[in-house]
């Protein structure tokens, strides 16, 4: 034993220590790096970390790459490998390990989401064919540095990913939490300070700009895993080579045209999000006027798709759309927003048309608020 007469905590710290490190190897290696291509790694680092993996989680890269991009390609739908809004949270959170090795037994998964991967001589000699040899390796190690203890010290490493990674990212991450994106998916930031989890925390930021390397976006959340890849870019260790797009306001055009057009879509989260913030007055105002319509529930309906809701909310917002023109014309102009970037057969020349017409709608709308928001959509550059 290397290392006799650790205490209880000091143990503790120790293995909260080498369960970050395995954190870090799956945000920065398997996530940002391999599954989303967001950075690149000089090959000792990306090496580092897979070997760190295999002694740690027995995880194949190819594998996880594969799982992972399946699940942003089919989202919340019943080919999901591991959606709570399918599959239920309860079967994700503390079933998730065993999604993943089902999905990962799935040969066409792997074909089509696979590509890209590690197939050098090593990964197809060693780490593949070998993923238990690194986890025993991982037992004999632990027992070497810390005694007996080093097998309970083994045992958290061997949950660690399993619950975090693909039970409570997985799971909790697209059912509670806030979101500053309204994404297609159900999403969440779990927490604004993204350390404990290497910054996966902000699940929703991730999903909305899913090939950025920081997950942070908001100036009160904290991505330790963009630390991380900061400190290593510095060292020339590391290449970022995407981050979420910067919005970037102009002075105002008097028609848009096809820059305005690819601004809007490419900010699509933020021009709802915003567009939501300018009309929140009209809301209060409108809603003040009725009798048994609570306002916190309007202005939640007043952001989601008719068919999002039950019918006992559809029919309540359908009674306060009817008692207000302003509210039915700002709830039917954010919808006819939002169809802007969902119709991909449409020519860029006939979308540029729609825009300028929603931005002439939205001008004669007599509401204060619709014609500042159209400036500021004319403004984006």
């Amino acid at each position: 034993m290397l290392f006799p007469g650790l205490s209880f905590w000091q143990l503790a710290l120790v293995t909260l220590a080498l369960t970050h490190i395995t954190i870090a190897s799956v945000t920065i290696f398997l996530h940002r790096h391999q599954a989303h291509r967001a950075l690149d790694l000089s090959p000792a680092v990306s090496h580092l970390f897979r070997f760190w993996l295999w002694l740690t989680t027995g995880m194949v890269t190819k594998e996880w790459a594969a799982i992972h991009r399946k699940h942003h390609a089919k989202c919340e739908t019943p080919d999901d490998p591991h959606s709570p809004q399918v599959l239920g949270l309860n079967r994700v959170l503390w079933g998730g390990v065993l999604l993943y090795v089902k999905e990962s037994r799935n040969a066409d998964t792997m074909t089509r989401y696979g590509h890209g991967t590690p197939d050098d001589w090593i990964e197809k000699r060693v780490y593949s064919r070998f993923p238990g040899l690194g986890i025993t390796l991982m037992l004999l190690l632990d027992i070497l540095f810390f005694g007996i203890p080093g097998v309970l010290v083994w045992g958290v490493q061997m949950i660690w990913i399993p619950f975090w990674a693909a039970g409570v990212i997985n799971g909790v991450g697209h059912y509670f939490g806030y979101r500053n994106f309204r994404a297609e998916d159900a999403s969440t930031n779990i927490f604004p300070l993204g350390i404990l989890i290497g910054g996966e925390e902000l699940h929703n930021n991730h999903h909305a700009y899913a090939s950025s390397a920081k997950l942070s976006s908001r100036w009160y959340e904290f991505d330790i895993g963009w630390m991380y890849i900061r400190i290593l870019e510095l060292m020339g260790l590391a290449r970022v080579k995407k981050t979420a797009p910067k919005l970037r306001l102009a002075r105002a055009k008097n028609e848009c045209d096809l820059e305005t057009l690819q601004a809007v879509i490419t900010h699509r989260y933020e021009v709802l999000a915003k567009y939501a913030k300018t009309l929140r007055s009209i809301y209060a105002e409108e809603v003040g006027r009725m009798q048994g319509i609570d306002l916190a529930m309007v202005r939640k309906w007043l952001h989601l798709d008719a068919q999002e809701l039950d019918e006992a909310s559809r029919a309540k917002l359908g009674i306060a759309l009817e008692g207000s023109p302003a509210l039915k014309t700002v709830y039917t102009m954010r919808q006819e927003l939002e169809a802007l970037w969902q119709r991909s057969a449409a020519s860029k020349e006939h979308l540029v048309r729609q825009l300028e017409d929603w931005c002439h709608k939205a001008e004669a709308s007599g509401i204060a608020q619709l014609r500042a928001f159209s400036r500021r959509l004319r403004s984006y550059a």
